[in-house]
């Protein structure tokens, strides 16, 4: 039975297989010494796998075990804290007490694990890192000057959410206002406006017409809409996001800002201070004219249920959104129809582009059995990828999975262009900067000063000059 079938036939069972047998050590307990009371592990190979999601618990104990019985080897997952993470698995390496042998982790943090050798470069005996596999940005997220040093699991970016009922509501009026010459027909039935006869054919073939093109493209779209919707009752705006949070504005001047090229690991590589970056920034200020949004209270949670209330129109939202709303549909909480498209250029002329986070499998570079290691690394990415989403609701960066599915396909082909996260620890708090770039370029402060000056502070930073 090939593995990704045979995943599937032994997760139902598995779990309590496992908490019978090791006696509740697949998730946190361990035995009081080495000695007891399991000494019967030693009659195969044995390695330890930490991770710190608990809502990743059920597809890695699966996993575990039936990787175990195709390999004939043991795989102990332990759920630790979060908090302090890559300082936990350097103590119980030191000590020797149970450290992992590979482990997820944010990619960003990478180059601090790899430089204290808690990752190592991979052996990648499957062959599936590489372009077939995973996009551009799952390999550069795993890579460190010029090693991959991971493989990629799971991801995190934006795209941009719309109400599917309220473009169509649009694309009508938009069509018969054409029909009538662009007069005031806000309310009047088609047949009878002002006493001018619209033909009903030829109002459906424009609205289709206008539907057809409704999913904006660039902001120009998105603030056409703004300017001609007559909004229908209890719509409270066009276009809402949380732009207090750098994940939900770096769309805005991702293509520009670059901060350790591709990789995100080349202090040689940094560009801040451009005119395309400051036309970006001049663009998001011009913005809160037209889509008043108070920074010091909205949030995420609270934009996504101004959605889900059907308040506004549009808004950006990361990869969870696809459950919360189909959650929200199955409770009876959701009653239009919604879509997923890519987040829209900034104007016609500059592209924006998403940032993203990839958690990764990481190989503990003082590990034992890093062979074992890297084999169940690539098997969770690979052969269990399919399971990945419905088990956890994160979407996989393997190219190979969800491929029936649209609304996750539109966040893996944002992924696939996205920037990640820089490594370098030199400029580790440069989102938390850009962050209050953003939040005062908002509230009306003058673009190029501000770009000047983070770019002067990532300088020092990264070369200990002025730039």
């Amino acid at each position: 039975m090939h593995l990704t079938k045979r995943f599937g036939a032994v997760a139902a069972v598995a779990v309590m297989a496992a908490a019978v047998l090791w006696g509740g050590i697949l998730y946190t307990a361990e035995p009081e010494s080495d000695n007891a009371p399991l000494q019967w592990f030693d009659r195969k190979e044995t390695i330890y796998f930490w991770y710190s999601d608990d809502s990743m618990t059920n597809f890695i104990n699966s996993a575990a075990v039936a990787f175990g019985e195709e390999e004939d080897v043991h795989v102990i997952p332990r759920l630790v804290s979060e908090s302090e993470y890559l300082e936990a698995i350097n103590e119980a390496t030191l000590a020797e007490d149970h450290a992992p042998d590979a482990y997820i982790v944010s990619h960003d943090s990478l180059e601090k694990a790899y430089l204290s050798g808690l990752a190592s470069q991979i052996q990648d005996v499957a062959g599936i890192c590489n372009q077939e596999h995973f996009p551009a940005a799952g390999l550069s997220a795993v890579s460190y000057q010029g090693m991959k040093v991971a493989y990629p699991l799971f991801f995190e970016t934006s795209a941009l959410l719309y109400n599917k009922n309220y473009l169509a509501e649009w694309a009508a009026q938009s069509a018969l206002k054409e029909l009538l010459g662009n007069g005031d027909v806000e309310g009047t039935p088609p047949e009878d406006s002002d006493g001018i006869a619209v033909d009903e054919g030829e109002l459906a073939a424009k609205t289709e017409e206008y539907l057809a093109n409704a999913v904006p493209a660039t902001m120009n779209d998105i603030l056409n809409i703004a300017y001609t919707f007559d909004l229908p009752m209890g719509v409270e705006g066009i276009l809402k996001w949380d732009v207090s949070d750098i994940f939900y504005n770096y769309w805005i001047t991702g293509n520009y800002i670059v901060v350790g090229g591709d990789a995100g690991d080349s202090p040689a590589d940094i560009d801040i201070d451009n005119p395309e970056a400051m036309q970006c920034l001049e663009v998001y200020k011009a913005l809160n004219q037209y889509f008043y949004i108070e920074s010091d209270t909205v949030t995420y949670d609270s934009v996504v249920q101004d959605f889900i209330d059907g308040k506004v129109v549009f808004t950006i939202a990361t990869t969870d959104v696809v459950k919360r709303l189909e959650d929200a549909r199955a409770e009876g909480r959701l009653g239009f129809e919604y879509g997923i498209t890519r987040m829209p250029w900034v104007s016609e002329e500059l592209k924006s582009r998403s940032m993203s986070v990839t958690n990764v499998v990481a190989i503990n570079g003082y590990s034992r059995h890093k062979e074992l290691a890297n084999r169940f690394a690539a098997y969770l990415t690979e052969e269990c990828a399919d399971y990945l989403y419905g088990r956890t609701g994160k979407i996989s960066a393997n190219l190979r999975t969800d491929q029936d599915d649209t609304l996750l396909q539109v966040f893996k082909a944002e992924y696939a262009d996205s920037v990640p996260l820089p490594k370098m620890m030199e400029t580790s708090n440069f989102w938390m900067q850009l962050e209050g770039l953003f939040s005062k370029v908002w509230n009306g402060a003058d673009v190029t000063a501000l770009i000047q000056e983070l770019a002067a502070q990532i300088a020092m930073q990264t070369e200990g000059l002025p730039q």
